[in-house]
């Protein structure tokens, strides 16, 4: 097997308490580091991502700067190390709910860099939207939203929830750390091998418990694959971009092909047009580049991180 990554910068774990949950946090560097003109740097992983996965861009950051800067990435409620909330779906309120009591948890009350990535980049576009004041600088890496949704669309998504209650919903488990190595290369053919070997512990788990099966499960709640009965209000969503003062840095591959999860059903114009009402933007494409920007280009996407944030 491929030897693993080697961490420039080694992560601490903390243990916070957030809205009933036990949240994961991987911080490299204390509030010892925070100054006026280099806040916290918070990064906010995807859908089905952990936050070990930005390892590689703290790195690349630090390789850019210096290692002298407070990052914090948690993992997500239901994903990761982050404990699971029991529930049938996951509402999109709950993100933004869990990130305002992070800050309080870990005793943030000055204004915070934000960056968020694919789902996560939904989420710090929002809460930048209603808590302005907090945030000194925004990153929105690949966080496009979703299609349109339409009120004669409710019953159906009503209809397919309730009838993917009556199955227990389950993810693929692998064999070995090296399989689950080997998928994340399948998902992601810009991803090296050292890069797998060393997401693979941080993405899964051995079921070792009694009665285990002692397979490698993904540390992610199967109840995420559900479709959210809730449908995703664009206009709504957009009521928050336009209330955004931060200057926002939107950063994109060019090998994202966004139809492999849509089809035609949300065009470039339409993403564009979103865009369009965000106050402050600024524009930055990679390549070769797909959408773990993080994993595909990590010192690219680090000089601009550099650029910006100063």
């Amino acid at each position: 097997m491929t030897a693993a990554y080697r961490p420039l910068r080694e992560a601490r774990d903390l243990a916070l308490p957030v809205r009933g949950l036990t949240y994961h946090v991987n911080a490299w560097g204390d509030a010892s580091l925070v100054t006026p003109d280099r806040p916290p740097l918070l990064m906010l992983h995807g859908w089905m991502d952990v936050g070990a996965s930005f390892q590689f861009l703290v790195d690349a950051l630090a390789a850019a700067e210096g290692a002298s800067r407070w990052v914090i990435a948690p993992d997500w409620r239901g994903f990761g190390l982050t404990q699971t909330p029991g529930a049938d779906s996951y509402w999109f309120p709950d993100y933004l709910g869990d990130l305002e009591a992070m800050l309080r948890a870990l005793d943030i009350s000055g204004p915070v860099d934000l960056l968020g990535h694919s789902m996560g980049g939904n989420v710090v576009m929002s809460y930048a939207g209603v808590r302005a004041a907090r945030i000194r600088r925004l990153v929105n890496l690949e966080g496009f939203g979703l299609p349109e949704t339409h009120p004669r669309q409710a019953p159906g998504r009503l209809a397919k929830w309730l009838d993917e209650l009556k199955q227990p919903a389950i993810l693929r488990s692998y064999d070995s750390l090296h399989a689950v190595a080997e998928r994340l290369l399948q998902n992601n053919p810009l991803l090296t091998p050292d890069k797998a070997a060393w997401l693979a512990p941080h993405w899964s788990r051995p079921d070792t418990a009694p009665g285990g099966d002692g397979r490698w499960h993904i540390l992610g709640d199967p109840a995420h694959k559900r479709v959210n009965p809730v449908l995703y209000r664009k206009d709504e969503v957009l009521e928050t971009w336009r209330l955004i003062t931060a200057p926002v840095l939107w950063v994109e591959g060019d090998l994202t092909d966004t139809t492999q999860w849509w089809g035609h059903r949300y065009p470039r114009s339409d993403f564009e047009a979103r865009l369009a009402v965000v106050p402050k933007l600024q524009r930055e494409r990679l390549s070769p580049c797909g959408h773990m920007l993080h994993h595909d280009q990590p010192a690219a996407l680090a000089g601009h991180l550099a650029r910006f944030l100063a």
